[in-house]
C-alpha cells in the first residue's frame, strides 16, 4: 500500500459524499497516481465501514469487469469486486428516482445465493455449483461517481465498482436443470430491445465470477459465507437511462425484472 490511513479515510469520505449527494468528481488517481490495488480496496472497505457504522447493512457482493475482452484491455486478469447495501435495493416493478443518481446505466445480471461457504485459493466452478442454494435474476443500476464515466480501474474499485441500485426478480430457481452458460436475456427500454446476451458473456460462465470472488477474498484472509447474495456481473452492455424510462429484463427460465425511472 502506498497511501496512509488518513488519506484513505479522506478519499472514502470524498467518494461516498459524491454518491450520497449525487454529484460527480474527477477520478482520484489524478491526484494520487501512486495508489495501488490494495489502496483501492482499502478505500472501498472504508466506505463500507462508514455505511455499516450508520446502520446500513451490507446485503451482497458484486463482480464487475467480467468480460475477458475488457479485462485484457485494462491489463488485468481478474474482475473487480464491490458490495451492495440494503438501501440500494428497489422492488421489482418499483420506481427509481433519478434525482438521487448522477448518470445511471442498467445491465442485466444472473445472481446466486449460497448455502455453504466458499474459500479460496483454489475455488472453482464445481465448488460454486455445489454451494449454490438458488439462482435469481436481477438488473443492476450502476452510477459511477466519476465525471462522464471516465475512470481507471483503481479509481472504480475505490468507488465500490459504481454500485448504486439493484432490483431482484421474484422467481427463485435451483441451479439443477439450468445451463447458466446458455441462459439468455433480452433487455428492453421503453418496449424496445436494447441488448441481448447469454450467461457465457460473463467470463465464459457466470459462476466463474463467484469462484474468482472467493479466491479474491481468500487472498485477503476472508471467505464467502453461506447465505451470501452475489451479483455475477453484467451479461449485457450497460444502457443509459433517464427519468421517464421503463426497463424490463426478460430472462430465459428465470422470469422478468422491471422498473421505472422517475
Amino acid at each position: 500500500m502506498n497511501l496512509n490511513a488518513q488519506t484513505i479515510a479522506g478519499l472514502a469520505e470524498h467518494l461516498e459524499s459524491a454518491e450520497l449527494q449525487a454529484r460527480d468528481v474527477t477520478k482520484i488517481t489524478d491526484e494520487h497516481p501512486g495508489m495501488d490495488w490494495d489502496d483501492a480496496y482499502a478505500i472501498q472497505d472504508e466506505i463500507r465501514r462508514r455505511k455499516e457504522a450508520r446502520g446500513q447493512r451490507t446485503v451482497g457482493l458484486k463482480a464487475g469487469l467480467t468480460s475477458f475482452a475488457k479485462m485484457k484491455q485494462m491489463g488485468v486478469d481478474t474482475p473487480v469486486f464491490g458490495f451492495v447495501s440494503d438501501y440500494m435495493a428497489r422492488p421489482d416493478g418499483g420506481e427509481i428516482r433519478t434525482s438521487e443518481l448522477i448518470h445511471p446505466k442498467v445491465e442485466a445480471e444472473i445472481c446466486v445465493v449460497t448455502k455453504a461457504p466458499l474459500r479460496g485459493p483454489g475455488c472453482h466452478v464445481g465448488a460454486v455449483l455445489a454451494a449454490i442454494d438458488f439462482v435469481v435474476p436481477a438488473v443492476e443500476i450502476i452510477d459511477s461517481r466519476y465525471r462522464d464515466f471516465k475512470f481507471d480501474l483503481k479509481s472504480v474499485i475505490a468507488d465500490n465498482t459504481s454500485a448504486s441500485r439493484f432490483v431482484v426478480g421474484s422467481r427463485l430457481r435451483a441451479v439443477d436443470g439450468l445451463d447458466l452458460r446458455t441462459l439468455g436475456v433480452v433487455l428492453e427500454k421503453n418496449g424496445q430491445i436494447v441488448a441481448m446476451a447469454a450467461g457465457a458473456a460473463v467470463l465464459g460462465h457466470p459462476l466463474t465470477a463467484v469462484a474468482m470472488l472467493a479466491n479474491h477474498l481468500g487472498a485477503r484472509g476472508q471467505e464467502l459465507p453461506a447465505g451470501s447474495f452475489v451479483m455475477t456481473g453484467g451479461m449485457t452492455e450497460a444502457i443509459a437511462v433517464a427519468a421517464g424510462d421503463h426497463v424490463s429484463a426478460r430472462f430465459q427460465d428465470l422470469g422478468q425484472v422491471g422498473m421505472r425511472f422517475v
